[in-house]
């Protein structure tokens, strides 16, 4: 039988609660862990259960991200559940023909290696930021140490998670394509390698294309990923997978120069997190590179070969244009 899976709100900070059966104990390793911006509540009690349960947590994280659009001017700070990833990973499925339920333990171990960056890249050895979605980030809540476990924790526990998609019916050796993809493109060859050379080259020139290697990798990589499993999962050929990818790189590039943008010309208030961050760690961007209305131009022409692509992809997905669109025209 599946084992018990939870992704819930978290409790307050400050708040106890019980730790592998210790009473008492000020927990921040498991608040983190389940996701400070929740996934859907999962509790997987057998076999026979699972399945509903899978469908309704991939039915809430669709509807969440219809709400995220909605909201999406509204209250851009606030509208944080947004689930990008694991849609992206739901929705290409349902594109290439397959079915979003049996891509959801992928979607969610996307979502908790996605969150443990986040952890990760808020620690003062690297960004050193203070606030993210407008709260305390993880180590300034909870302690450096309490930061670097949890980041580690979900980085293990994404994998568990994927893994179970073996017992829900899908192709074995598409489930192990997926979950390979996971690694290389989390791994030394894709986000962790681009983390890496952006660390060592801060404080320095970086040169334009260096810059987009990093991007590629730093951002892009993890992106990719979303996509092609999805793609996998559902049995596209060789020929759409390397589409997807291809497609998935240029959001991850315009994603990534929104994201140069914002950090100079938005506020704390609206970005849920400091703004001029990269003016203060002394890195280039493609702003500083580049100008501001030439990054504007270049996000409009990047994002446009995109949706080119994704129109040229056999299957129509409204929503999955949508949510790209939303991706590389955010406001935080």
């Amino acid at each position: 039988s599946f084992s018990k899976l939870h992704a819930h709100t978290p409790p307050h900070q400050g708040d106890d609660c019980q730790v592998g059966g210790i009473e008492g104990v000020k927990e921040p390793l498991v608040k983190t862990a389940m996701l400070r911006r929740p996934l859907a509540v999962i509790q997987i009690q057998d076999e026979k259960a699972g399945d509903q349960n899978w469908h309704r947590a991939a039915q809430g994280i669709r509807q969440g991200a219809h709400r995220t659009q909605g909201a999406h001017a509204a209250q851009p700070c606030h509208a944080a559940v947004q689930h990008r990833r694991p849609v992206l990973v739901l929705e290409t499925c349902r594109l290439c023909g397959g079915d979003p339920v049996r891509a959801l333990p992928l979607a969610c171990g996307v979502e908790m290696i996605h969150t443990y960056s986040l952890i990760h890249d808020d620690l003062p050895c690297m960004d050193n930021d203070e606030y993210r979605r407008g709260k305390l980030t993880t180590w300034k809540a909870y302690g450096y140490d309490m930061a670097v476990l949890a980041g580690d924790a979900l980085m293990i526990y994404a994998f568990e998670t994927a893994s179970k998609a073996f017992s829900m019916g899908a192709d074995p050796a598409k489930v192990g394509r997926a979950i390979g993809i996971l690694a290389e493109k989390t791994g030394i060859y894709g986000m962790i390698g681009g983390q890496t050379v952006d660390v060592e080259l801060t404080g320095k020139a970086v040169p334009r294309e260096k810059l987009d290697f990093i991007y590629r990798l730093k951002t892009g990589a993890l992106l990719e990923a979303s996509m092609m499993i999805g793609a996998v999962l559902a049995g596209a050929t060789v020929e759409e997978i390397k589409e997807v990818e291809t497609m998935a790189s240029e959001v991850g590039l315009a994603f990534q120069i929104q994201d140069d943008i914002l950090d100079v010309t938005s506020t704390q208030e609206e970005l849920g997190k400091p703004v001029l961050s990269d003016e203060k760690n002394e890195k280039t961007t493609y702003v500083t590179l580049e100008g501001l209305e030439k990054a504007k131009r270049d996000v409009k022409e990047i994002s446009d070969r995109a949706a080119g692509r994704l129109a040229g992809l056999p299957g129509k997905n409204e929503f999955l244009y949508n949510i790209i669109e939303m991706l590389v025209n955010r406001r935080n």
